[in-house]
Parts: structure tokens; C-alpha cells; sequence
């Protein structure tokens, strides 16, 4: 991409809608939470963490590194850190997505460690970043776990938390068993998502639409292989949210592909964007996978999408977030 181009889209105001706070630890703050805890890290140490693999091995390091979130203080370094990041690159809304079934699972208090995360965050909002929250869980957990974050996320559902969604190991439990988990998260008005078709097949993605009512799907890359599914994406309005650095760096995309390793020249956003599928662009893990929202605008440009085409991308992260008509129309005014 040109320096024109970059330019153009720092320049840009932008939404960010699949990114989690846990995967934004960058190496020196991974290094200043173990001081904090008495873990004998350094900066080498997080980066042979964070090193490309697989799927299961980056399952491993995002474990890996949640372990260094002890208290709620600790939650709010990492959200102060990631406000900075996001103004940084122009971004003026995220959904951020929270971990809440990592935080059951190490026996910490949800709301506790929430209420530090929004007190963290509010001094940004006047400077221009507006942040709303994903409550997450982990679909490895199995289906009680998965209850009892959709019923902290209904606690919260009047204080900053749009969505309840699954994220893990999509291979763990079929999309049906979540059926009830799914039918109390929108009866408490919190927007379905969920992670498919990431490692899964395109089969999954249909499955989160069908069953479990998804209005947006993390990545869902497997349904490049089925086309009557891009269809049906397109016409029901289901949004594809890429990251196309996290495919390539946990070896999605190669898997998806039957092959050893992919490239950026490999990944079907282009193929989505041209077949009117709704897709928007995030970084999921930046620090984990070595990237940023405006990486993810430069590879779009690698796989040959043009100005008018980014900022169309840029338009649609507002206008596929969870925000009332008239603030996706103030946000696009600034386009």
C-alpha cells in the first residue's frame, strides 16, 4: 500500500467490533503484570508466547497470558493501554470483547473486574473513543459456563454491554447445544454473536445463523467454500467480522485452505467484499498476532482493494456496530 493510501486511512475516523481486550497485552505490559504478581517474565518471553502456529497453540498462549490477570486493577492497566492504541490509529468507537468466561474459570468476580474496566475507560471518551462491550464465552467451557456469562452480560446490559458472544474452540460442542444460552441472551436484549468458521466449516457458520439467530459471525472464513451460503449471508444482512492477519498467524486460514501455509494473497475478504457479503475489518489479537487496526487496512490493500473500496470497509465497521441509526449516520458524516 502507498503512503498515500496509509495516509488516507489514518487520516479516516474508524469502528473496531472484534477485538479483545485480553489480546491487546503487548509484551512490555505482559512484563509489568508479572512484576506486579511476582512471575519471573521478560519481553522474550511474551514473544516466543505470541509466535506464530497453530490453532491450539494459540489457544495455549491466550491462556497463557489471561493468567497474568489477577485483579481488577489489572483489567484496568490493560484497558487504559488499549484506549491509548486505539486513539492512536483514529479509531473513535470499539465493542470490545471481555473474556467473562476466563474470569469464572479463574474464580474471579465479572462484575468487579468490569466496573474497573469502564472506570478505566471513561476519562477517553472525552477525548473522541466511545467504547461498548462484548461479554464472552469460552464455547470449550460447555454449555453452563456459557449460561452463566450470558447471565452476567444481562446484569450489565444497561451499562455498556451490546452482545453476548462465543469464542474458543468452535470444534468443542455443536451450535445446538447452545440453543438456550442463545434464546435468554436476546430475550435480555444483548445482541447474538459468535466465532465460526474460523477452524470450523461453513456448515458451523450456518448453523450460528439458523440456531442461535447470529446477526454477526467472528471471521466465518469457511464460507468462501459455499456459495449458496455467501448468498444467504448477503441476503439476510449477516455480518463476516474479518481479521485477516489472526487467519494467517493461527494457521486458520492455510487449515480452511487444506494446505500447509497461506498468504494474505489467499484470503476471501476480497472474494466476500466483491459478492456484497457484509463484512467488516478488525485485528482480534493485536498484540498477540503482531498487528493493528490499520495493519488490517494495509493488508486489505496487499489483496488489491482500492481508496474508494477501504473506505467503503471503513463506513461499514460503523454501520455493522451496535449503535442507534442516528450515531452510525454522525459517525459516516465524518467520512
Amino acid at each position: 500500500m502507498s503512503t498515500e493510501t496509509d495516509s488516507f486511512i489514518a487520516s479516516l475516523p474508524k469502528a473496531e467490533l472484534h477485538l479483545h481486550l485480553e489480546g491487546t497485552i503487548e509484551p512490555e505490559t505482559a512484563v509489568e503484570l508479572a512484576v506486579r504478581h511476582a512471575v519471573a517474565l521478560t519481553a522474550q518471553d511474551v514473544a516466543a508466547k505470541y509466535a506464530p502456529g497453530d490453532f491450539a497453540q494459540f489457544i495455549e498462549a491466550f491462556k497463557w497470558v489471561t493468567s497474568l490477570l489477577r485483579t481488577p486493577a489489572d483489567y484496568a492497566l490493560i484497558t487504559g493501554r488499549l484506549a491509548e492504541q486505539l486513539l492512536a490509529q483514529n479509531v473513535v468507537y470499539a465493542e470490545v470483547t471481555l473474556s467473562v468466561g476466563v474470569m469464572l474459570l479463574r474464580k474471579q468476580d465479572p462484575l468487579a473486574n468490569y466496573a474497573e474496566i469502564r472506570r478505566a475507560a471513561a476519562p477517553f471518551e472525552a477525548r473522541g473513543l466511545r467504547l461498548n462491550w462484548i461479554f464472552d464465552a469460552a464455547r470449550q467451557f460447555g454449555v453452563p459456563a456459557a449460561m452463566e456469562v450470558a447471565k452476567f452480560a444481562a446484569e450489565c446490559a444497561r451499562h455498556g454491554v451490546v452482545a453476548f458472544g462465543i469464542g474458543g474452540d468452535e470444534l468443542a460442542f455443536p451450535a445446538h447445544d447452545f440453543v438456550p444460552v442463545y434464546e435468554f441472551a436476546r430475550s435480555a436484549g444483548l445482541q447474538p454473536l459468535i466465532h465460526a468458521g474460523e477452524t470450523g466449516d461453513a456448515q458451523a457458520v450456518r448453523d450460528a445463523i439458523e440456531m442461535l439467530g447470529a446477526v454477526r459471525i467472528g471471521h466465518g472464513i469457511a464460507a468462501m467454500h459455499d456459495a449458496r451460503l455467501m448468498d444467504e449471508l448477503t441476503k439476510r444482512g449477516v455480518v463476516l467480522e474479518i481479521c485477516p492477519t489472526s487467519n494467517l498467524r493461527t494457521g486458520a486460514l492455510a487449515r480452511q485452505l487444506g494446505r500447509p501455509y497461506a498468504n494474505m494473497e489467499d484470503h476471501p475478504l476480497r472474494r466476500f467484499f466483491d459478492a456484497g457479503v457484509p463484512v467488516t475489518l478488525a485485528s482480534d489479537d493485536p498484540a498477540m498476532f503482531g498487528t493493528s487496526l490499520l495493519g488490517e487496512y494495509q493488508a486489505a490493500g496487499q489483496i488489491g482493494m482500492n481508496l474508494a473500496e477501504l473506505r467503503r470497509l471503513v463506513q461499514m465497521g460503523f454501520q455493522r456496530a451496535f449503535l442507534e441509526e442516528i450515531e452510525k449516520k454522525k459517525y459516516n458524516s465524518l467520512i
